[in-house]
């Protein structure tokens, strides 16, 4: 029964794909909206059975491969790591599906897209349940193409076709290390499953390989590269570059894609891995530096902005940013609890900017609108619970899950504990301004779009407003529901073997254990509290102040507006150099010297010694006579020369 998980999404995808034409767009969308929420059916009874208290054994659907002593199996794994997965890609996906029918209803290409977010679905889905590192590969290259294919939908727009080729470049990069880490994985423990892998780590601990005459920890070297692969799919930074400009994508596929699925599957990973990364401190180090930075970051670029979709494109690296030095922490409950609650409120805000995309007819400068409360109240008061979730207001879902990462990381103690709970205080202030920032921009003040689009601004139709209420409901409420399971008293328990919950490195229970001073606990909710009083104050009593602001910090405006110089620098130092080299390997080396004198030089040569082989045929008979005497003359020389002198 759970294996129809797999495969009723995937057999929406082909039905879609191979028969659109003759089930039309309507049939696309009924088939692939259905197999989906029938997906997330089966996942709500995968996770009541868990929570139930009974263990399931994983289910074995074929062999993979079979070669001498080694074997992979296509296998699902079913533990409640995986159940909350699941429940999180099909919801997520379902009120996508469902959004995308009136989202889409004028493309005249509906039954590709419909394929094509089912195919991404079962992609990530073989992703999370994924019982070894050959199927869990499998699956984070196919949510890799899938990603393609639906950045790149609109492929009539060079923009939206260079996003695509950058998201797949980017995600190579990444997907090399995490190929090198798997690689690793099978060459130290000769085995690619789970289970095999995690009981043999702790003996391979002490294990160094010789390179260039400096030994190197195995261990710290795997779990490394295979972040690496986490660092292309989680967009952290360095390997962020592509995520905001996926945003040339259709709206439901940015939420979708890089809200709530494809972006936390490096996180989930982390935490499918635990038992390997809580075994190289240097690696959860690395892990946690590069998480801060990333969150420090994204929010400090959200802030000039003015796209709302790239607002949120860079509210959702920042957030991957706390899910992921939250992991290096050891908090990998807490990580996972804001995976789910992001997920929520995420695909809320941006399910609700493709609203107010809609109601203007695709206007996405924030600059351009303004007022629009009255004209769209319903996404108005959806779109303020998305960012009162995403600020980490109580008793919203952001809250909880947010606050523990906090007071995990401080728990962890050290230099990097308190370091990274700065930066996190920082970053919530930072998320909340730049979160009732948009807010303000696009509902409130005076209306700043052209009176054609204010005259023909309208609330979307009941088909994309039934996916946000879900969504909203979640955006309260997960928090509150969940907390108890996922980072309180009932974690030991609903997590079991899922994932590691330590004695030794439990940040939790050490924050839980009061070793965070009560004014720490509370400071990340005052900062936020001010980041939205000084989003009201710039953005709505008094809206001048923005514009002063920039001009007078020059310089730093710049460098934020133009985020952080990454693609420039990258532009310089690889893209540049690779077209350079391109160029000369075209004209110097196939041009100028393959053809020159391979294929040209040799068609060149046999033209010339046929024109001047013509030459001889002229056709009369004294020249051919005087040709014969000539030969004959030459032979008889040769032949007096060689008997005569040899």
């Amino acid at each position: 029964m759970f294996a129809l998980i797999l495969a009723l999404p995937l057999l929406g995808a082909l039905i879609a794909g191979l028969f659109g034409r003759w089930i039309g767009a309507r049939g696309a969308e009924i088939v692939t909206s259905a197999g989906v929420i029938g997906a997330f059916a089966i996942g709500v009874k995968l996770f009541m059975t868990l929570m139930a208290g009974d263990e399931l054994q994983p289910i074995i659907l074929f062999q993979w491969i079979l070669s001498d002593n080694f074997t992979a199996a296509w296998s699902l794994r079913l533990d409640m790591l995986t159940a909350v997965m699941v429940l999180v890609v099909t919801g997520v996906s379902s009120c996508v599906h469902i959004y995308s029918i009136g989202y889409m209803s004028h493309d005249p290409h509906r039954q590709r897209f419909m394929a094509y977010l089912s195919l991404f679905t079962f992609a990530m889905l073989m992703l999370v349940t994924a019982n070894d590192f050959i199927q869990l590969f499998f699956g984070w290259e196919g949510v890799g193409l899938a990603s393609y294919l639906l950045i790149g939908f609109w492929h009539q727009k060079d923009s939206a076709n260079a996003a695509a080729i950058k998201a797949f470049v980017v995600n190579r990069v990444g997907d090399f290390g995490f190929a090198l880490g798997i690689f690793g994985v099978f060459w130290l423990f000769g085995s690619v499953n789970f289970d095999v892998v995690f009981a043999a780590a702790p003996a391979k601990v002490a294990e160094v390989y010789r390179i260039f005459g400096i030994d190197w920890p195995v261990m710290t070297v795997i779990c490394l590269l295979l972040f690496v692969g986490a660092m292309g799919k989680s967009a952290q930074i360095g390997l962020h570059t592509w995520l905001p400009d996926a945003m040339e994508g259709p709206t439901p596929v940015s939420a979708l894609i890089h809200a709530a699925t494809m972006v936390t599957a490096g996180v989930f990973m982390l935490a499918r891995l635990s038992p390997l990364f809580e075994l190289s401190e240097a690696a959860s180090l690395f892990v946690a530096l590069i998480g801060g930075a990333t969150a420090l970051f994204a929010a400090t670029v959200a802030l000039t902005q003015f796209d709302i979709k790239r607002v949120i494109a860079y509210s959702t690296c920042s957030q991957l940013g706390y899910m992921v030095f939250a992991a290096g922490v050891s908090a990998y409950d807490a990580s996972m609890f804001h995976l789910v609650t992001h997920a929520a409120f995420k695909a809320l805000l941006f399910l609700g900017a493709g609203s107010v995309i809609h109601a203007l007819a695709n206007e996405q400068d924030m600059r351009k609108m303004g007022g629009l409360w009255r004209v769209i109240p319903v996404t108005y008061v959806l779109m303020w619970i998305g960012s009162l979730a995403l600020a980490g207001v109580p008793p919203f879902a952001g809250y909880a899950s947010k606050h523990m990462i906090l007071n995990a990381a401080f728990a962890a103690g050290g230099w990097i504990g308190p370091l990274l709970y700065c930066i996190g205080v920082l970053v919530a202030g930072l998320t909340a301004f730049y979160s009732f920032r948009l807010v303000f921009m696009v509902f409130h003040g005076k209306p700043r779009a052209d009176h054609h689009s204010m005259d023909h601004a309208h609330e979307s139709p009941l088909v994309m407003l039934v996916p946000l209420f879900v969504l909203a409901v979640g955006a309260v409420l997960l928090g509150v529901v969940g907390e108890a399971y996922f980072i309180g008293e009932e974690r030991g328990e609903f997590w079991k073997h899922a994932i590691t919950v330590l004695t030794l490195h439990d940040t939790i229970a050490r924050a839980h254990e009061g070793f965070v001073p009560p004014v720490l606990v509370i400071l990340p909710t005052i900062v936020g509290f001010v980041g939205i009083v000084l989003a009201f104050v710039f953005y709505v009593l008094r809206p001048q102040w923005p514009a002063q602001l920039a001009r007078m910090s020059g310089g730093v405006y710049r460098f934020l507006l133009n985020k952080w110089y990454f693609d420039e620098l990258y532009d310089r130092i690889f893209v540049r150099p690779v077209f350079w080299l391109g160029r000369f390997l075209w004209q110097r080396g196939d041009m100028g010297t393959i053809d020159r004198f391979g294929p040209d030089g040799i068609s060149l040569a046999s033209q010339q010694i046929s024109k001047r082989a013509g030459i001889l045929q002229s056709g009369y008979i004294y020249h051919y006579a005087f040709a014969m005497l000539l030969g004959l003359v030459i032979i008889v020389s040769w032949y007096v020369f060689i008997r005569v002198f040899i």
